[in-house]
This record gives C-alpha cells, structure tokens and sequence, in this order.
C-alpha cells in the first residue's frame, strides 16, 4: 500500500495511533459488508415493484427489463477503470463517494416522474456500484491476514445475495405500505447512514496501520513504488482465475434470473410462491458463498495452492447436481440436488479471489478485483440470463436449464489449468518490476491523506 511509504507518523498527531485494537479491523469488515448489502438492496428493490411501476406508467416488459440491465451493465463496463482510479485516488474516499452516489441516486428513484427519470437514475446507481466490490473487498484484505482471505472476501459476496433478498423482500412490504417511492427512500436512508458511519470511522491513516504481512516483498512500496497494471494481464494462472471464476458465475446468474420463471412454469406455483420459493435458493447461494469461502482458507491453511483445488471441488459438486436435478421428475429429490447445486455454484468466489490476491501486487489490488468483476460481468452474470433466455425460446426453459451445468465443465478445465501454472505465477509475480509514480503531483492519493 502508498500509505508506507511514508514515514511513520507520530503517535501524537494521530488520535489512537498506539496499540492496534483486535476489535477495529472487524468494524471496517462489518461496514463493508453492511454497504455491500445495501448496494444490493438499492439495485434489486426495484423488482418488487415491477407491477406497480408496469400499472402506473403503463409500462412494457422490455422497459422494466432495461432498468434492471442498465445497472449490471454500468458495473461491468465501469468496473475496471473505477477500480484503476479507487488505487490511485484513495480506496477510503471512493468508498465513501461510490456509496453516496447509489445512495443518492436511490432517493432520484423515488422522486422520478417518469419512465426517463428512473432509468436515469437507475444509471447513476450501477455508476456508483460498479467498482464497490473489488474496491470494498481491497480495503479489507489490507487489515486482516492471508490466512482470511477466502473467508472474507466470500463474505463480501455473499452479503450481495443476501442484500438481494432483503431488497425484494422488505421492498414488497414497504411498497404495500408507503408506496414503492416510499421503499425507495428506506433503502437509500440505510445506505446514507452508513455512508456517514463509515466516513467517521475508517481512513486511510488507521488502515495503515493495521497493514498486515502481504505475501510479496513490501520493499517497492515502502520507497511509494507501484507494480504496473499490465501485471494483471500477463499472468496466466491470474488469467485462468478470471476466466474460470467468471464462467462458474454463468451458473449463478442463470439461477438468480430464471429459478422464479422455473418455479411458476413447471411447478404449478403462483408468481409470488415461485419468488418466496426462488428467494430460498438465492438464500443457499449467498450461505454456500460464505461457508464454502471459509472452507477454502481451512483447506488452504498451510498450501494456499489447494484454494486452487476447493474452487474446482465446488465446481465438480454443483454441475452434478444440477445436472441430475433438473432431469428428475418434480419432487424432493430434485428440489434437494438443485438446492445442494444452488449452494456450492457459487462457493468457489472466496477461493478464487484469495488467489487473485495471492497473483497481484498490494498497490494494484482493487484494480486485480475489479479484472475480476469485468469477467463475472461478462461471462456469468450479464450472459448467462441472455444465453438460456435465447435457448429457452427453442428448448423451453428447463430444456435450457438442462444445460446449463455444461458451463461448470469450462470452468473446471479453466481452474485446473490455473492451478498447474500456479507457481509460475508466483514466480512472475515476484519479478515484477515496480515504478514510481511519474510526478510528485500524480503521487496516489492515499500517499497525499499521510502526509498531510
């Protein structure tokens, strides 16, 4: 991280910079995980209001559909280049400015007058979103040890699924009783409030502080040195743990998108049983994107490389799975197998992003994740729902669901391939050559907060 560069900064110029507390790491931990769940209710709110919104401006299908896509394609298409200017600009601040910004554009929702405001509003939010994963799950990594990484960073996942729910769900409720703009307000006053929280409780200067030992050499980044962005694409086990994670996450999206569709075709359930039904599955994939995470860092505990072999393990349970469940006949079996699939598909995000961490450079680290977050945009959740939506049109849609497991045979081959060039990549990551910043005016802004 820039903020070593700089020397030590005297204990009295800074309030509480004595013993580091067990306890502070863990706050930045739950904040971030608390606006993670409120990025995710903000964005998904808007599906428990579908009807009301379709009645009210006598909106079509394809309209609702396009204000929830503009958002996941915002944070596809800015992921990358937000994450870039979150290392450079200061990791703290654009937290702070990305929550504020989905938050406020949350309250926009709720004061849009017509189909042309919320989409523009809908807009801001996914501008907001798009780098808070890779950016949030940075800040964490650089307080806790490696040893944590999968836990953690599957955490952060796993709390958007569960922000997912809590969005439709409590959205539902809300909109009953206050009007859907109502909801829309509920949801951007949490995030504001924690918005504020966070900006009181964490900075750049505590986080330095409890900077934990990194798997590389921190020599380059005590002198304000940076490992050049090229770093991130020319490594190829790195590239393997992209592309392999974000194909996996075809499967994810797949099932957040049409399990409700499944369940009222071919269970004969209401289109509200079938999204209560959908909401348990989606449920399982935020509990399996935990647990699995904090399997992964056991399993890992003394060869980091076997992360590598749990991401494959969650791969290999889910396609099985999935691919019996849904050729059985409907019963409990088959709602068992497709929930034990639903559990493990995405249970290999913790592993594969504490070996993306393990590929990059601590300077880089948020613009590493947000790589990531350009793949799992890319390959899983923006394409998923479009291919099996295309198929479904010929097959049916559980003809098309039947294929879907297919995607876990890339991804397991993928996988594997990254876990045999995985010393090699270790290699060429500690031969990277680190750079210092060209001027003194482009010094990284969490070098600049230190001095000041």
């Amino acid at each position: 991280m820039e903020l070593e560069s700089q020397a030590p900064t005297p204990t009295a110029e800074v309030p509480g910079a004595g013993a580091r507390s067990k306890i502070y790491p863990w706050v930045v931990f739950a904040l971030i995980l608390g606006l993670m769940m409120s990025d995710y209710m903000s964005r998904q709110v808007l599906s428990s209001v579908f009807p009301v919104l379709k009645a009210e401006w006598d909106l079509s299908d394809s309209q609702l559909a396009a204000l929830t896509s503009v958002v996941a394609l915002m944070v596809g298409v800015l992921a990358l280049p937000m994450s870039l200017v979150a290392d450079r600009w200061g990791r703290v601040r654009s937290v702070v400015l990305m929550a504020g910004l989905w938050s406020v554009a949350t309250v926009l929702c709720a004061a849009a007058g017509n189909y042309t405001q919320l989409l523009g509003a809908r807009f801001l939010i996914g501008f907001g979103e798009a780098a808070y994963a890779s950016v949030g799950i940075a800040v964490i990594l650089g307080v806790f040890s490696p040893r944590l990484y999968a836990s953690l960073s599957g955490s952060v996942i796993g709390a958007g699924f569960f922000g997912s729910v809590v969005g439709v769900a409590l959205g539902g409720v809300l909109a009953d009783r206050l009007g859907w703009r109502g909801a829309f307000l509920i949801m951007a006053a949490f995030g504001l409030c924690l918005v504020v929280l966070f900006r009181i409780v964490v900075n750049e200067q505590r986080l330095a502080r409890y900077a934990t030992d990194q798997p590389i050499s921190e020599a380059g980044a005590s002198q304000g040195k940076r490992a050049p962005i090229s770093s991130l694409l020319t490594n190829a086990s790195l590239t393997c743990a992209y592309v392999g994670a974000g194909i996996q996450f075809f499967v994810a999206g797949v099932l957040l998108a049409w399990l409700p569709s499944y369940f009222n075709r071919y269970h004969d359930m209401s289109a509200a049983d079938a999204g209560l039904a959908a909401s348990v599955f989606v449920l399982l994939i935020g509990a399996g994107t935990v647990l699995c995470g904090i399997a992964a860092d056991r399993i890992g505990r003394r060869r980091p490389e076997r992360r590598w072999s749990a991401a494959i393990a969650y791969g290999v349970i889910s396609m099985v799975c999935l691919m019996i469940g849904f050729q059985l006949d409907n019963g409990p079996l088959q709602m068992t197998l497709i929930g034990i699939g639903a559990f493990f598909c995405s249970g290999f995000t913790g592993a594969t992003t504490a070996v993306v961490a393990s590929l990059s450079h601590p300077s880089i680290q948020a613009s590493a994740f947000g790589v990531g977050t350009l793949a799992n945009n890319v390959f899983g959740l923006a394409l998923g729902p479009l291919v099996i939506g295309l198929l479904s049109d010929r097959l049916g849609l559980l003809g098309a669901l039947q294929w879907v497991p297919i995607a876990s045979v890339f991804s397991i081959a993928v996988l594997g391939l990254g876990l045999k060039l995985y010393p090699a990549g270790l290699r060429k990551l500690a031969s990277v050559e680190l750079k210092k910043p060209k001027e003194t005016s482009e010094a990284p802004a969490d070098t600049l907060v230190s001095q000041a």
